[in-house]
């Protein structure tokens, strides 16, 4: 039903009125109309766009910045006058993430170390080396009086360091002619200042994000430094649910930090899973949170085709999976074309998890793997 002459004019004086401090929804629920009405109320009123409004809004508003000056950079800011004080939006505007990224990587280069170019002793066995510590959350916060332990960021530290001098004790036995160091999955317990994973999940945490990030990165580069003596090392990187924006940049820094090793080649892409060909092994490395477990030989054929004919022992290596029954833990599965390896978790459980009874046991893994014979050797040092 058209409006009598009364009431069209009373909704275009109060659109004039309003156009410039209130949205078209705003405006139609206070006149009880739709948006499309507002709309075409204001097209006859020949009142300009809102794109047009914020347009000349962010021009006014880089105006003010120039005369004043002002970085011309901006995501968000107030334009006050006499009579309004607008709040004004850039989409475009703040940082560039990519350019920041990049600024702060080629600053860790220009910094970055020069280690010498080690020779390895020559070799009669050809073996590949996979140390793989999985979900040490580096962070995680857990009393021994609800737990039945304590774990906290300087137990996760020393876990790592100690687990590593273990598992290269145990392995003295078996010559290496390479070595896979297996980083992320879950190495830093949270994602935000807000203490919660990158999906938001609050966390019982032990220390400030920003330090705990530092922590990892100088871990890391000991850990490193000690392997690239040994044999070349590459590093893998899976991103995980826990740190998938810090864990990657935590990742991007240490390859940035080996810039000018020799020793040490890195895969430290933000890709879901990642590959790895060694003689007549085909190894991928995925966090476990993503792909199901059925799924993934297949995907392993499908993602690498040429790899996958040129080999005939194929595994993936799982983590995320510490959150399962001691009772009923699996550590892997043989499928038709490969088989899938579950790995324990470094950390230990915190509130959550005790509240549960998902108890299982804390270790750190090493794999070798033979040229041509698949994998050999299965080693572990266990925490408790």
């Amino acid at each position: 039903m058209n409006p009598t002459p009364e009431e069209a004019n009373r909704r275009k004086q109060y659109v004039k009125e309003n156009w410039f401090t209130k949205s078209n929804i705003v405006l139609a629920n206070d006149l009880r109309v739709s948006e499309s009405s507002i709309r075409k109320i204001a097209k006859r009123l020949n009142l300009p766009t809102k794109t047009q409004i914020a347009q000349e809004t962010h021009s006014l508003f880089a105006l003010k910045l120039e005369e004043n000056n002002l970085p011309k950079d901006w995501s968000y800011g107030w334009l006050k006058g006499n009579e309004a004080s607008i709040f004004v939006k850039n989409p475009q505007g703040g940082e560039d993430i990519e350019k920041l990224k990049t600024e702060w990587l080629e600053s860790i280069k220009k910094k970055a170390p020069v280690y010498k170019k080690f020779e390895y002793k020559k070799l009669t066995e050809q073996n590949l080396m996979i140390i793989d510590p999985a979900d040490v959350h580096i962070g995680k916060l857990a009393h021994k009086s609800e737990t039945g332990e304590t774990y906290n960021v300087e137990i996760a530290l020393k876990r790592m360091k100690d687990g590593v001098t273990e598992l290269l004790n145990k392995t003295q036995g078996f010559p290496t002619e390479k070595i896979v160091l297996v980083i992320g999955n879950d190495i830093l317990h949270t994602d935000t200042p807000h203490r919660t994973t990158t999906a938001g999940t609050a966390q019982d945490t032990d220390g400030m994000w920003f330090d705990n990030y530092k922590k990892a990165h100088a871990m890391y580069v000991e850990i490193l430094e000690q392997l690239q003596t040994l044999a070349p090392v590459h590093v893998v990187h899976c991103p995980s649910n826990h740190d998938w924006t810090s864990g990657f940049f935590l990742a991007q820094s240490i390859e940035a930090y080996f810039h000018n090793s020799k020793n040490i080649t890195f895969y430290v892409s933000i890709g879901h899973r990642k590959y790895f060909k060694y003689g007549r092994n085909l190894l991928g490395f995925t966090h476990g949170d993503g792909a199901k477990e059925g799924d993934l030989v297949n995907i392993m054929a499908n993602e690498s085709k040429t790899l996958w004919a040129e080999t005939d022992f194929r595994y993936w290596y799982l983590h995320h999976k510490h959150h399962m029954n001691k009772i009923h833990y699996k550590d892997g599965k043989d499928y038709i074309g490969g088989t899938i390896e579950y790995l324990r978790a470094v950390s230990g459980g915190d509130g959550w998890h005790d509240r549960n009874g998902y108890l299982a046991p804390q270790s750190i893994y090493c794999f070798i793997h033979s040229n041509d014979g698949g994998q050999v050797g299965r080693i572990m040092h266990h925490f408790n």
